[in-house]
């Protein structure tokens, strides 16, 4: 037999975009307060969709975050568009974007179906092999259609940050034996499960979409429970030896509604009209 395969299966859901902006604030502070809210009321289809977010950033990395889930890549980049073709977007400097699909490791369930196939005399890659393998993730899509298609969780705080796996020449990930990727991911998820009762995870998967591997999605109520999963984490095998992590954004949750008055904390506004500046 030829040897087994070394990729573990996996089930794709919704595509993700994360937008990041900051506001243009001389311009906007130029605007008369009817102008900014007709903008602001103008923009709101493209800012509420039942399945976009908005969220504060805190911090210097920017002033918005506009989160949003779509079954297709084109549904998302329409959903782009919509944003982008607004009089809003005049005052919105892009200041990141992250591109990804909800992802679930089948690590356990690739094991057995590996094994299973084995035991058969099947070989891999053959043409048995993957209708093997396509039985196998048809019935799990079916039965995790709703983990794999979420609605964003409509928790208070958000935390957002990338994140690899190492191939570096002395700890590689990618050449670790599937058994013991398969313990170390199982032990893994015990901590995340600890946690289900205060925190909401969403993993997406961004090899070949974005520039790092993976985009994880914190959603409580409690910002002090993304500290305290994420260091947990940090002990466990698979973070403190394989992992590498991206920057961090933090966001509280809003209806773009609240626009207007929140926007007035960057500086108010003037009677003169103002376009934002090259």
């Amino acid at each position: 037999m030829a040897e087994l395969p070394a990729v573990p299966l996996t089930l794709e859901g919704a595509w993700i975009l994360h937008q990041m902006f900051r506001i243009r604030r001389s311009a906007w502070r130029n605007l008369p307060e009817s102008e900014q809210e007709a903008l602001v009321e103008e923009a709101r289809p493209a800012l509420d969709s039942n399945r976009s977010a908005l969220y504060l950033l805190i911090g210097h990395k920017g002033d918005l975050l506009l989160l949003h889930f779509r079954d297709s890549l084109e549904e998302l980049h329409r959903a782009e568009l919509s944003l982008a073709q607004s009089r809003l977007s005049d005052y919105l400097e892009p200041t990141h974007s992250y591109l990804s699909v909800v992802e679930l490791g089948l690590y356990e369930s690739t094991a057995k179906t590996y094994q299973a196939l084995q035991e058969k005399g099947v070989e891999p890659h053959s043409e048995e092999w993957n209708a093997g393998v396509k039985e196998v993730l048809g019935r799990q899509s079916a039965a995790m259609a709703p983990r794999l298609f979420p609605e964003i969780p409509a928790a208070r705080y958000i935390c957002f940050y990338p994140m690899d796996r190492k191939r570096g020449e002395q700890k590689n990930w990618y050449q670790v034996p599937m058994t013991e990727r398969q313990r170390m991911m199982h032990e893994h998820g015990l901590i995340g499960r600890r946690y289900a009762d205060c925190v909401r995870q969403i993993i997406s998967s961004s090899i070949g979409f974005d520039d790092w591997e993976w985009g994880v999605d914190l959603f409580a109520d409690d910002p002090l429970v993304f500290k305290k999963l994420i260091y947990e984490m940090r002990f466990d095998e698979v973070s403190a030896v394989y992992a590498l992590f991206g920057t961090f954004y933090i966001g509280l949750r809003t209806d773009s509604g609240n626009l207007p008055d929140l926007l007035k904390n960057f500086g108010g506004h003037s009677q003169e009209s103002g376009r934002p500046q090259s």
